[in-house]
């Protein structure tokens, strides 16, 4: 929430934000969305690489505020605070770039074929204001300052971050340093404010006023986000990243390495917790090498630490996931975590390929903490007839050799269902980059054409405008014949580099 001192400076706090101080906020973006949006990408660079400089330079107060509310350990949250300064420093160089703004000039042909072509220059502009709501498992990297406020920010969008409430006291302090360091850079005021509470959030995603949303979390949380988003007058788009269980595949070639292929799958299963939203919740393997995956698994399972989850709740939510899938009857337990004060351990299940399609609604949940479903399968068919089970997935990754024809029908059938195959690796793991897609079909999210993670993240926030026949004293320095901005362009067909 963000509320004015006597002294009439801004300042931030914890309590829920009333619906008085949501309008105050909602306002002053609304004012800030022309001057700011008008910036030069250069200029919006500056800020973003303002915000990361500050961001790193406080790094050892935010992380111990991190610590003491996530229970994360202190090497993954310094990590993870590099990863948030790292993705702002990158868009800071897509708009200093500038292909991003998708910049097309047509110039007028009386002998078109489809009749005279007028003047038509076409680029991308800010959306407006946008709701942003932060994540319980990245208290940096997908939270105040994480992924889709650098994105947005970069699009030239104002930013209402609604707090996660796992992680209070390292929100109000990251919200106060991002706004002081846009504000010490010359954004205007209204770029960037913080809400607190449920009701706030809900408000944010009605009010005319923003113009998109931004959400990671659950499916039942951006579900219902999504449909107020869709149930406007003038809906928005809401873009939510949610649910997913991430299967892995091992074909009979690469079950021959069931040590290996185990050890792997045990990382990355119980990495963090299992509190990543791409932790493989489920590895096929074939029937005659499950013996070998168990003996792999069962005692390194078993040896595995209890490690803290991020908060009571988060903790609550995976025992109830849990409890379900260990009493459905077509689930074996080989390796029963515990709950201990140090968190839970791991807990490892199996079940065969038939029995998840017989029990498909029941089986195929996310359960988001460190435990995992060895399923067996019978033959190719079997396999293949799984991958069906499977309709919108954030991951979905193949164990198998190059010449094996089954890994690229598997790898040709899931790029159907997830917005990453991964081959020969792990899913968890996101890396910042031009390439990557983190997003995929419904559930996994509201819109799979879009990706969270990466540079393409820009274009969620973004929408295109086409100039027909203006002036050149009106047109956005983009579009104009001279190329101020010195950006890449489409002219007439054909790609122009300055």
């Amino acid at each position: 929430m963000t509320t004015s001192d006597h002294s009439g400076e801004i300042s931030m706090t914890t309590a829920d934000t009333t619906p008085e101080e949501l309008d105050r906020v909602l306002a002053a973006a609304t004012a800030a969305a022309r001057p700011f949006g008008e910036l030069r990408p250069a200029r919006r660079a500056e800020l973003l690489r303002r915000v990361a400089d500050e961001l790193d330079a406080a790094g050892d107060e935010l992380v111990p505020l991190a610590q003491a509310e996530s229970h994360l350990p202190e090497p993954r949250l310094r990590g993870e605070l590099v990863r948030t300064t790292f993705q702002l420093r990158l868009f800071s160089e897509v708009l200093e770039e500038g292909s991003y703004l998708g910049a097309v000039l047509d110039s007028p042909r009386e002998d078109w074929p489809t009749g005279a072509r007028p003047d038509l220059r076409r680029m991308l502009l800010p959306l407006g204001p946008v709701v942003v709501f932060a994540a319980s498992n990245f208290p940096f990297a997908f939270s105040v300052a994480g992924g889709d406020t650098a994105s947005a920010l970069a699009a030239g969008c104002p930013v209402v971050l609604k707090t996660h409430p796992g992680h209070p006291e390292l929100s109000r302090r990251t919200g106060e340093i991002v706004a002081d360091a846009l504000r010490a850079g010359g954004a205007p005021e209204g770029t960037f404010a913080l809400i607190n509470g449920d009701e706030a959030g809900r408000g944010a995603v009605q009010d005319p006023r923003i113009r998109a949303g931004g959400f990671t979390g659950s499916l039942r949380g951006g579900r219902a986000l999504f449909d107020l988003a869709c149930a406007r007058q003038d809906p928005i788009p809401f873009y939510a990243e949610m649910g997913s269980v991430n299967p892995s595949f091992a074909t009979p070639r690469a079950a021959e390495q069931a040590a290996d292929v185990a050890a792997g799958y045990l990382g990355s299963f119980t990495l963090g917790a299992g509190q990543f939203c791409v932790k493989p919740g489920l590895l096929f393997v074939p029937e005659d090498r499950a013996g070998e995956f168990e003996k792999a698994l069962v005692d390194a399972v078993t040896a595995r630490e209890p490690a803290p989850m991020l908060n009571d709740r988060i903790e609550t939510g995976f025992w109830q996931v849990l409890d379900r899938l260990t009493e459905h009857p077509a689930v074996q337990v080989l390796a029963r975590g515990e709950r201990t004060a140090s968190g839970p351990s791991p807990t490892l299940l199996r079940t065969t390929a038939a029995r998840l399609r017989e029990h498909r609604d029941e089986l195929v949940e996310e359960c988001f903490g460190p435990a995992s479903i060895l399923v067996s399968y019978t033959d190719e068919q079997d396999l293949l007839a799984a991958v069906e089970l499977f309709r919108g997935e954030l991951t979905a990754t193949v164990h198998g050799e190059a010449d094996e024809p089954l890994t690229a029908r598997l790898c040709t059938e899931l790029a159907e269902r997830a917005g990453r195959v991964v081959c020969n690796a792990w899913p968890t793991g996101v890396s910042v980059t031009h390439a990557m897609q983190h997003g995929g079909p419904y559930p996994a999210t509201t819109a799979g054409t879009t990706t969270s993670v990466g540079t393409a993240a820009i274009e969620r926030f973004l929408r295109p405008v086409c100039y027909q026949n203006a002036p050149a004293e009106v047109l956005p320095e983009a579009l104009r014949d001279d190329n101020p901005l010195g950006i890449p362009r489409r002219v007439d067909g054909q790609l122009v580099l300055p």
